[in-house]
């Protein structure tokens, strides 16, 4: 397939797409077990592999619902009648879920394997997942609709001289691609609920221990971040050098993204703290409860920064809405939000 026939497809794809709802943003089904199928029956009535139907999962292509008590999550089957009336069925949904590798996907856009990790590098395009070669290197995949949608939005990147800022940012070894992929998947998850405490543990995945510390530096908040902290529901590496190369890709590496999610933790922390504090020992089992998370909630706007900006530090997001709470508040006067997060900027001792 060419860029030319990529383009019309996804012009042609963007007009099914308006009218369609994908699974993620429609209303919620029902967890009646008798209406749910799992996962590996409805691959196989979808007619695609495993692995499409997970990335689908987790691109909120297909809905999925919580099993009482724990388990893993299954599919409605009205969700899959959904999904078999789509026009184009099976190959549309397949399309939309195909992932190549840098060769291939330069080749998609027709140029050469070189400027397509330049471009991934700065940023212009986001891997939406990874493997393991037999070095155990990390191998980014990308969505082709994405390198299609792309294409068409910045079709002067795809020829001549690479512009002097992005060259520049280049030169200084900046690379981009795991803090993309860390933002797509923060966003998905934090799509994935409502509650105001998993939203701050999503929030908390990407700091180490010891910078989550100096946000939340209560002890028992963070054990409940631990707790209630959502996961993909699939597509979990397996082997214990994926599980090891996914727990150091998650964590934000670079001073101005580790300011921006110290930010944004803060502020959901703050959300949670009105709601209702964290469990101490002793607590009934009723505090520790929360909410499930379902598919199609459509939660408060995040405050992430756009991917592929090429400009450095990213600004301070907008305050969140609503009267803080009054120590909150008072500490906010004080100190304002940069000391409230307890940054100190690079090389600080």
């Amino acid at each position: 397939m060419t860029v030319k026939e990529m383009l019309r497809g996804h012009i042609a794809g963007q007009g099914n797409a308006s009218a369609e709802a994908p699974g993620e943003d429609g209303p919620a089904p029902s967890a009646d077990p008798a209406a749910t199928v799992a996962a590996g029956r409805a691959s196989q009535e979808l007619g695609i592999r495993r692995a499409e139907f997970e990335l689908a999962v987790h691109l909120g292509l297909i809905a999925v619902v919580g099993v009482p008590g724990g388990g893993r999550p299954r599919v409605h089957e009205d969700e899959v009648a959904r999904l078999r009336e789509q026009p184009g069925f099976p190959d549309a949904l397949v399309e939309r879920v195909r992932t190549v590798g840098t060769a291939q996907g330069a080749a998609l856009l027709g140029i050469a394997p070189a400027r397509f990790t330049r471009l991934a590098r700065a940023g212009c395009v986001s891997p939406v997942t990874f493997y393991l070669n037999r070095y155990r290197a990390v191998v980014w995949l990308y969505l082709a609709d994405e390198l299609a949608s792309f294409a068409a939005r910045e079709p002067e990147l795809l020829a001549g001289r690479t512009p002097p800022a992005m060259r520049t940012m280049l030169e200084s070894g900046v690379d981009r691609r795991a803090r993309n992929w860390r933002s797509q998947r923060i966003d998905r998850l934090l799509d994935r609920t409502t509650d105001p405490w998993a939203r701050t543990a999503v929030q908390a995945s990407a700091l180490d221990p010891v910078q989550l510390a100096e946000v939340v530096d209560d002890p028992y908040e963070r054990a409940y971040l631990v707790r209630v902290r959502p996961e993909p529901v699939f597509g979990r590496p397996g082997s214990m050098a994926a599980r090891e190369a996914m727990a150091e890709l998650m964590l934000a590496d670079d001073p101005d993204e580790i300011l921006w999610r110290r930010v944004n933790l803060t502020l959901e922390l703050d959300a949670a703290r009105e709601g209702r504090p964290a469990p101490r020992p002793g607590d009934d089992g009723g505090a520790r409860t929360t909410p499930s998370a379902r598919s199609g909630a459509r939660p408060r706007p995040g405050h992430q920064a756009p991917a592929a900006e090429l400009a450095t530090p990213a600004p301070a997001p907008p305050a969140r809405s609503g009267t803080p709470r009054p120590a909150a508040a008072g500490r906010t006067a004080r100190k304002g939000l940069l000391a409230r997060v307890g940054w100190r900027g690079r090389g600080a001792g």
